[in-house]
């Protein structure tokens, strides 16, 4: 879909229409529709975003990168971030895009969270986040919280196994609309 140096393929454009053409053809509310993924899919999502504005409520990037030069337009959107800090790509990428959304003059939330967090902990980060009331919210969790003691995984990958288990901010996502 989008490759290391943030060139489409054909299916970034296919992504689009196709997601038109379902909102059409199944009466879906255009006002209500979502984005998430993670590392490439975190990059589509970013891309898309910043390509058609208008398309998407609200997204939940995950351990995601796209060059801030091209990030102003993501300050026009609700977004949930979420990276490891020893990501060592996608962590300094997410920095960079959400200072220029900060300069851009739109509010973000941030924190530091144990990605070993419980249920419970995961859920009092998430209400103190929502609780900022911030278009954006940017949160990493800690070095060396996401990777499981042993696993040759890196924080990259281990990110996603952990920010999909956390149902606060589906919950929130799935309140924004445009």
């Amino acid at each position: 879909m989008i490759d290391d140096n943030y060139e489409p393929s054909t299916l970034f454009e296919a992504t689009a229409n196709l997601v038109r053409s379902v909102t059409q053809e199944y009466s879906i509310d255009p006002d209500r529709l979502y984005t998430t993924g993670q590392s490439m899919g975190a990059m589509m999502s970013l891309g898309l975003n910043i390509r058609y504005p208008d398309l998407f409520a609200a997204a939940f990037i995950v351990a995601g990168q796209w060059p801030e030069t091209q990030a102003a337009p993501l300050a026009q959107k609700k977004l949930w971030i979420l990276v490891s800090a020893d990501d060592t790509k996608a962590y300094p990428g997410e920095q960079a895009i959400t200072e220029v959304i900060r300069d851009q003059g739109t509010q973000v939330s941030t924190a530091l969270w144990d990605g070993r967090s419980t249920d419970a902990e995961f859920a009092a980060d998430v209400r103190s986040m929502k609780a900022q009331r911030t278009p954006v919210n940017f949160a990493a969790f800690e070095t060396g919280t996401v990777v499981p003691s042993g696993s040759t995984t890196s924080a990259h990958m281990a990110t996603w196994q952990v920010a999909y288990t956390i149902p606060g901010i589906r919950d929130w996502i799935m309140r924004q609309s445009r």
